[in-house]
């Protein structure tokens, strides 16, 4: 073979394992974005630990062939960059989504949730919940209720047995 074909093949195997192991894919089509923009949006990324590339869409589609994400691949056409998040399922799809808000020329495509193949909306939706901090608050209000409630129950009847041997 030749040494083209030979990186090729690395290359198509280097998307194959980033697919493999990432916790959330985001496609989308970065058409009309200057480079200012861009870099922001991949400083933002960054931050989040997200990783943000651009792939020749023949070597991308191989790659998610390898791992039966062929659902995904009818939006590999045109220009694409794809966003790879090992951690936090939310974080591509909240950053990416708030940054189309403000920015209209960068278009949502699909995206690739804990290994299923997502619609447009789908990662729309998923950057519309709360964040994993604003998730676990939430849980520790809704645990925190009955023990406040209880208290202050416990205080309400304790008050009103002292007002009782106060007027007795």
């Amino acid at each position: 073979m030749t040494k083209a074909v030979e990186t090729k093949k690395v290359v198509v195997q280097t998307i194959a394992d980033k697919f493999g192991s990432a916790a959330s894919v985001v496609v989308v089509d970065y058409r009309g974005l200057n480079v200012a923009q861009l870099t922001e949006l991949r400083k933002q990324l960054r931050e989040a630990g997200v990783e943000f590339k651009v792939y020749k869409n023949s070597m991308t589609r191989r790659a998610t062939e390898m791992h039966g994400l062929e659902a995904i691949n009818e939006h590999f056409t045109g220009p694409n960059a794809i966003a790879f998040s090992n951690e936090d399922v939310v974080a591509p799809a909240r950053i990416i989504n708030d940054f189309a808000k403000k920015n209209e020329a960068l278009e949502i495509k699909a995206g690739v949730i804990e290994g299923a193949v997502s619609s447009a909306e789908d990662i729309k939706a998923l950057a519309e919940l709360p964040s994993r901090d604003g998730l676990l608050s939430m849980l520790l209000s809704v645990l925190q209720a009955p023990v406040r409630n209880f208290a202050a129950t416990t205080k309400a009847v304790a008050d009103q047995k002292e007002e009782q041997e106060q007027g007795a």
